[in-house]
């Protein structure tokens, strides 16, 4: 996910206005209506707009920071969970509220469970955001051979469902995965972690598969994309802290592929649920 720091301008925009406005009522506002000849003072027009944004701002501020912030997916690595074009909703509380900027968090929140989709700043650049999926937990040890994952010793269970065709450009997959290739054909298995049974995919004409084990340091959590031979993930980057999380992607609100060739809206794919 590419990240464009919203956030801070919503809060430099929200401060600035409401200072205006509290300057004004300290300083300004009763010698104004004093001097007026009318029952309604001419208000500056820097005062006028600053009182009518403040209260949307602020709104907004409060609902994206701390409750629920939209995401737009603009690759596949999530496929076939998440498709290009799918905007989903983040709740931002789920594992505890943090401030504006600083990222500081001030409520606990539930622990991250194993199969959570979670949205996170990605630790090698933070100004940008990912999303995968949660496959091992601090003191976990995950391991990856041969497709297959098992965590603690335990293979996970998994059940063949259909191969996916590549379609060219209409497929949702990003461009040059070997998925969307017109006749390219992956494989579809619905994998079962912890109380999630989703789905997964993977790709035979890929010859490599990024095998090895680990152990999951205290306050780190080792994620992967549902398009296993397609994601840039912890089996190549490492652990993601938990100061980073930003928050558990809950619902697809909205289905739009804008590029040449996508399937443009999709109304099926509305309120479909995610991290369940």
């Amino acid at each position: 996910m590419i990240h464009f720091d919203f956030e801070f301008l919503l809060v430099v925009a929200t401060a600035f206005t409401g200072l205006v406005w509290l300057i004004d009522v300290l300083f300004f506002a009763a010698a104004r209506k004093k001097a007026a000849t009318s029952k309604s003072p001419h208000e500056p027009i820097l005062l006028e707009y600053s009182k009518s944004f403040f209260p949307v701002l602020f709104a907004v501020l409060v609902l994206r920071a701390l409750l629920f912030e939209p995401f737009r997916i603009p690759s596949g690595s999530m496929m076939p969970s998440l498709l290009v074009g799918d905007f989903i909703l983040v709740n931002k509380f789920a594992y505890g509220l943090r401030l504006p900027i600083t990222h500081t968090r001030i409520t606990r929140g539930e622990k991250p469970k194993r199969g959570d989709v979670a949205v996170f700043r990605y630790p090698e650049d933070e100004t940008l955001d990912y999303i995968k999926r949660i496959i091992g937990l601090p003191g976990d040890h995950v391991s990856y051979y041969n497709r297959r994952l098992a965590v603690n010793g335990k293979p996970l269970k998994i059940k063949f469902s259909h191969k996916y065709e590549g379609l060219g450009d209409r497929n949702n997959m990003v461009e040059g995965s070997g998925c969307d290739k017109v006749g390219a054909e992956c494989n579809v298995y619905y994998e079962n972690i912890g109380a999630t049974n989703h789905a997964v995919m993977t790709n035979p004409d890929v010859g490599f598969s990024s095998d090895g084990e680990l152990f999951v340091p205290e306050g780190q959590y080792f994620v992967m994309g549902d398009n296993r031979d397609h994601s840039n993930d912890s089996r190549y980057w490492g652990f993601v802290p938990q100061k980073n999380l930003v928050g558990k992607a809950i619902m697809i609100w909205m289905h739009w592929d804008w590029r040449s060739g996508g399937n443009g809206l999709d109304f099926s794919r509305l309120g479909n649920r995610i991290s369940e």
